[in-house]
């Protein structure tokens, strides 16, 4: 074995180790450094036109940077004000819920029911009243409730904590991705030992690829949420907000969705008596999600990826499985890169084959 075997050796073995530890080191600050990827990604255009009308590429990065933070901060506060007045308004519920007769108001209501009647009877022959199982179930699932609040409210701040440093990393990685992202771009490209025309293949997909299917699912869950959740509003349901935010967020899922969210709150709807509205609601849920999940979401997610439907849904529900939230990413861009490293291949070594 010659000496340059030997450096080569060493080089890449070092390389591995040292690669291996640079790992290590920013593992705990992955999700937001993807986060901030993603972001920039859909920010970049914006950036360009930004740049042309103030001085400075650093100017237009800051100014970008303090608008998603405001974008995410004053929603959140928003939201998070909502809650409390929710969580406030519920326990004040669950407190008059025994005084005003509300439980035997629902007794009333399961008795009349067939299944209730058979329940009835079953505990009367061992001695049991429904009344009472109602009301020591209540009082049981409050006392949880509250214990369960006493038990993790260190572990709730803990995680607020962790919550606003990955937020801020988040956001200072997305500036200087915005400042210095296309150099640091370039210089990834230019350590393939690949072609020019092969590198374009591969990395012009993979920019399309995260940028159509975030643009695509960000849009489309914005628009369950606020669709169904005007629904929500419309017909009357308690604490409508944080239901609408859940709406928006299983709007992200690729099977299920928003039916995890809006199916029970028009259950719930038919069995207080409101079935006028229950129907209404389920009514208008389809409606939407017809028009979002067919039209606007195809269009707004196939936009750039370049992959058939089938595939796209595989890149997702694998995505999840494989890498959690991010893999809603993750997935169809592993997709569309192996898509494209198949045409690089075909190319090169099938269309250039000698006969």
């Amino acid at each position: 074995m010659n000496r340059e075997r030997i450096v080569q050796i060493f080089f890449f073995g070092f390389l591995a180790v040292i690669g291996w530890q640079l790992y290590q080191v920013i593992e705990p600050f992955l999700a937001p450094i993807a986060w901030a990827m993603l972001l920039a990604f859909l920010a970049h255009p914006a950036l360009e036109r930004l740049n042309r009308h103030v001085r400075g590429r650093t100017t237009a990065a800051i100014i970008l940077t303090i608008v998603v933070a405001l974008g995410v901060i004053l929603p959140a506060i928003w939201l998070s004000a909502r809650l409390v007045r929710e969580a406030q308004s519920l326990y004040g519920t669950l407190a008059t819920l025994t005084a005003d007769g509300g439980l035997a108001k629902f007794d009333q209501w399961l008795s009349g029911t067939p299944v209730g009647v058979r329940i009835a009877a079953l505990l009367a022959r061992r001695g049991i009243r429904l009344e009472d199982e109602i009301r020591h179930f209540a009082a049981q699932a409050g006392k949880a409730v509250s214990d369960y609040a006493i038990a993790h409210g260190g572990s709730a701040a803990t995680n607020l904590a962790s919550s606003l440093l990955h937020f801020g990393v988040m956001l200072l990685t997305f500036f200087y991705l915005l400042r210095d992202g296309e150099a640091w771009y370039g210089d990834l490209r230019a350590l393939t030992p690949l072609s020019e025309a092969d590198q374009t293949a591969i990395f012009d997909t993979l920019t399309a690829t995260l940028s159509s299917v975030m643009r695509g699912l960000m849009l489309t869950a914005a628009l369950d949420g606020v669709t169904i959740g005007l629904g929500y509003f419309v017909c009357g349901v308690p604490y409508w907000a944080a239901l609408a935010m859940l709406t928006a967020a299983g709007g992200l899922l690729p099977f299920g969705g928003t039916a995890f969210v809006w199916a029970p709150i028009a259950v719930y709807l038919a069995v207080t008596g409101a079935l006028l509205k229950a129907v209404a609601l389920v009514g208008w849920a389809l409606l939407a999600l017809t028009i979002i999940d067919n039209f606007i979401k195809p269009l707004a997610m196939r936009h750039g990826t370049g992959l058939p439907t089938l595939a796209l849904f595989f890149g997702l529900a694998g995505g999840i499985e494989a890498y959690g939230p991010l893999g809603i990413f993750a997935g169809p861009a592993v997709f569309a890169v192996f898509a494209a490293l198949l045409r690089v291949y075909q190319r090169t070594y099938v269309n250039e084959a000698p006969p």
